[in-house]
């Protein structure tokens, strides 16, 4: 067992070493690439992922799995060996159902795709970027058809980010959450406060806004001696080596809240990735458990703990020292207006409240499009209508509206109910963090934000995907996912700041 295991460990590092080099070209793609550079990038991207799924699918690997699984018995159940050939066997069974031609077709539509979005982003141009969406859409259904299924399309392509998910059992619990969801945002559009969200609209000099987001952001763990922090299209977190995280943001000088949140956010997921085991880089136990969890340090750390009273109590004179804009203002009437409750247009800049219904809209618009019920044709409209029917309120322009999200360019299929179930699970692991540690938030007053990071670390980076997100949430939470966490937290914070 011991030579096999030792093969399959080195051949998985290299896999690794090959798709940090992926990474590196994405990251640059999105933050620095010039754009007459894109085609030779394609071209690039189309030769890695080739390069990546052959040594995915090598017929060695079966024999090492083989060689281990026949031996796996002599180590305890909970050992790396036994979590990690576990794993590896399910995402070579995957791997191995792909043809190598349609893995890089897909890389090169997501590498030609991204300018394209962009510049249709900027143009409020949806039938420019019709055609890439169309094909994306096609060789992702080839996708779905090729991996196998049991009960519909979108399971394929759901289990590569949230394994052992289903789409019937991610669309009742979503289904009970819209259900709470809509009344708690009635009730609250119903009331008569107004949070002064005037405050954060007033001046925020770009430079500054990097200081102090780079500040809050050390303050709750992120090291930027292993990680990075830079400007894009559309904030994302990658991970391009054990120390090397980087995360990105976009700015707007005339409001707070898009830089600065989507780098707390960013930097929940560089936590994540900080927080994995160095020891098994490249293997599934250093590796994170899924897009769900991964999704939930993002939430929890931007939301649970960045738009808490007692967090800008801490920052806020901080804030001030940054920006002469919020002379004369409080900590209170700052934390209000952070904590707005109204529909809006664009997801990443949506409140806690209605952040879920946005992605209730991509979930069930995607799945009609991978089974052909819903022609990209029609997508902007349905899109249009979808948001009149969850948030009473219609896209202006398809910029604001289908276009705002980079993640079907990508070919991110499947990936966005990801973001609601991190969510859920957010709560649920605070929630069970609290009943060990006692109450966080009067700790985050007093910059202790360290033991709160210690404790996911234990108990939720070091499984890395050594677990199920379900099997890592019962040995975490010892409960199934649940919205009634999240719809508890949501109660608790927001009634009261509307007087209700």
């Amino acid at each position: 067992m011991k030579d096999a295991y030792e093969a399959l460990v080195e051949h998985y590092r290299d896999i690794k070493r090959l798709t940090s080099i992926q990474a590196t070209l994405e990251w640059d793609q999105q933050t620095k690439l010039p754009p007459q550079g894109n085609d030779y990038r394609a071209e690039q991207m189309t030769l890695l992922a080739g390069m990546i799924h052959q040594l995915k699918t090598d017929h060695r690997i079966d024999d090492w799995l083989l060689a281990v699984e026949s031996s796996i018995g002599e180590d305890p159940p909970s050992s790396d060996a036994v979590a990690n050939v576990r794993e590896l066997r399910r995402q070579y069974d995957r791997n191995r159902r792909l043809p190598e031609a349609l893995v890089k077709e897909i890389a090169r539509c997501a590498a030609t795709s991204h300018p394209i979005w962009i510049q249709a982003h900027h143009d409020d141009d949806f039938k420019s970027f019709q055609p890439c969406l169309e094909q994306m859409f096609k060789l992702k259904r080839q996708e779905a058809e090729a991996l196998g299924y049991a009960d519909c399309r979108y399971d394929a392509l759901l289990d590569e980010y949230e394994p052992g998910a289903k789409t019937a059992e991610v669309s009742e619990v979503l289904a009970r959450l819209k259900q709470e969801l809509v009344p708690l945002v009635q009730q609250i559009a119903a009331s008569k406060v107004s949070p002064p969200i005037e405050i954060l609209s007033r001046r925020f000099p770009i430079d500054r806004q990097e200081q102090f987001a780079k500040f809050a952001s050390t303050s709750i763990g992120f090291d930027y001696n292993r990680g990075r922090l830079d400007e894009t299209h559309h904030p994302f977190c990658t991970e391009l080596g054990p120390h090397d995280i980087r995360i990105t943001t976009r700015y707007d000088e005339n409001y707070f809240n898009t830089a600065f949140f989507g780098v707390l956010h960013e930097a929940g997921h560089g936590l994540y990735e900080q927080g994995l085991r160095t020891d098994q880089f490249g293997l599934p136990t250093g590796s994170y458990c899924s897009l769900g969890v991964h999704e939930s340090q993002s939430r929890l750390w931007e939301n649970i703990v960045g738009r808490s009273l007692e967090f800008w109590k801490l920052m806020f004179p901080q804030a001030q020292s940054h920006f002469s804009s919020l002379s004369g203002a409080t900590a209170e009437q700052f934390f209000q207006a952070v904590n707005d409750v109204r529909p809006s247009l664009i997801r990443v800049e949506a409140d806690e409240a209605t952040y879920n219904l946005h992605i209730i809209i991509r979930f069930e618009l995607e799945q009609a499009i991978l089974n052909g019920d819903l022609s990209i044709a029609d997508l902007p409209e349905a899109w249009n209508e979808q948001y009149h029917q969850n948030l009473g309120i219609k896209p202006d322009t398809d910029r604001n509206g289908v276009l705002q999200d980079i993640h079907w360019s990508a070919g991110l299929i499947g990936y966005f109910s990801t973001y609601s179930l991190g969510n859920l699970y957010s709560c649920q692991f605070f929630s069970a963090a609290e009943q060990e540690i006692g109450a966080l938030p009067p700790r985050f007053e007093k910059n202790e934000f360290r033991i709160l990071l210690d404790w996911l670390r234990e108990h939720v980076f070091a499984v890395g995907a050594g677990r199920t997100s379900r099997e890592l949430l019962y040995q975490v939470t010892g409960q199934s996912i649940d919205h009634r966490p999240l719809i508890q937290y949501l109660r608790h914070k927001l009634l009261p700041l509307y007087g209700l």
